[in-house]
């Protein structure tokens, strides 16, 4: 997969696109101690509960989503970041067509 370029200025929302029916995902960089993805939904799109060993920053770039963490939801809209703690249940729905930069460190 390749990452975005570096030591050059990013127009983060531009760098994925969406696609109907889709969610369209693009890894900015990738290192050891985590990695950093740009994702856009189309509406009603989602990821079903799942797990990581990593903390992750949600950034909310554009539109709104649903985003629950053990079981209690969460409204996010453009401009609004939630931290999703390691190995808790979470997932993601797309109320909207939104994007979202995904920033995972591992503990």
């Amino acid at each position: 997969m390749t990452t975005a370029p570096k030591s050059e200025i990013l127009h983060t929302a531009d760098l994925v696109a969406y696609q109907d029916g889709s969610v369209v995902s693009r890894q900015i960089t990738r290192a050891e101690a985590g990695n950093v993805t740009l994702f856009a939904f189309d509406r009603d799109q989602e990821l079903s509960a799942h797990t990581a060993p990593f903390d992750a920053l949600v950034h909310v770039l554009d539109g709104e989503a649903e985003i629950t963490i053990s079981g209690k939801p969460f409204h996010l809209k453009a401009g609004d970041a939630i931290i999703m703690p390691a190995n808790e249940p979470h997932a993601v729905r797309a109320l909207t067509r939104f994007k979202m930069l995904l920033t995972m460190i591992r503990n």
